[in-house]
Order: structure tokens, then sequence, then C-alpha cells
């Protein structure tokens, strides 16, 4: 029996975008991939990003935020950034892992500039289904399309 490709997703403060990968890949990939997520800080999990996964059949209401020095012994085969600043301050880890920048919309930045011009909380909602979605596409196509877009051997490699 093959064993199962770990992966961490990593953002921020692994409140929004991490968790709904996490979610995704628990619900759609869990026959092959050991999926976890942390941030370099940690934010508590959004509201947003539980309810918009829950409206399309995923919870994540009982995911926990998490830093990423519970991970630094793990031995993982893919981080995956999710964010910009993520990936410009990925740590690096003693085990050796692939590094993989797959940038997505930041959904509570984007609906803060939504409710500055007086988005209500259905069209500001919509921001997070968008990335939700958005993330959904790219773990479907897991564990083929990691391979594809590695952008180094290790991470840390070029620190």
């Amino acid at each position: 029996m093959k064993e199962k490709l770990k992966i961490l997703f990593l953002c921020t403060g692994n409140s929004c975008r991490s968790q709904m990968a996490e979610g995704w890949t628990r619900k759609l990939k869990a026959d092959v991939i050991d999926v976890y997520s942390a941030g370099i800080e940690t934010h508590g999990l959004n509201p947003h990003a539980v309810r918009v996964m829950a409206e399309a059949g995923v919870d994540i209401s009982g995911h926990k935020s998490k830093l990423i020095d519970e991970f630094s012994a793990m031995p993982l085969d893919v981080v995956i950034t999710v964010c910009g600043h993520a990936h410009e301050t990925c740590p690096y880890f003693p085990s050796p892992s692939k590094v993989l920048h797959v940038g997505f919309d930041d959904p509570p930045k984007l609906a803060a500039e939504l409710a500055k011009q007086g988005g209500n909380e259905e069209r500001q909602l919509d921001c997070y289904r968008r990335v939700r979605d958005e993330i959904r596409a790219f773990v479907e196509k897991m564990p083929e399309n990691i391979d594809d877009t590695i952008v180094s051997s290790s991470l840390g490699a070029e620190k």
C-alpha cells in the first residue's frame, strides 16, 4: 500500500485560506493525502470561512488555528503557501520538504474593501465563496498538479 502524501497548507494566520484548503483536502483527498494547516501567526478561525465552507458541505468548525512551529519536526512532503506573506517568510524545516506557492486572494481583506464601498454582508460573503471555490478547484487536481508547480526542492533552500 502506497503511503499517503503529507501536505501542510501555510498562511499568515491560519484562519481562512489554509483552513479552507485543509477542509477541502480532508473532504476530497483523504484517501491519498494526510493534510494539515498552520500559520506564521495564529488569528483564530474566521467565522465567515466556517460559514461558506458549511454551505459547500464541509465542516471546519472544529478546526483550530495552529502555529507552524507545531509541525517543525514532522516529516512533510510538501508545504503549500497560500498567501504572499507566508511564502515570503516561510521558515526552514529540518526535514526535506518541497515548497509550492499557490496564492489566493485574502477574503477578509476583499470583504473589508467591499464594506468600505457599502457592500452588504451577502456581497462580502461572496468574496469568501469565490476563494473557497478557487481553493476547491486546486485541491481537486491534487496530487497531480503539485509535481508540475514545485518552486523549490527544499524549504529554506534559497535563504
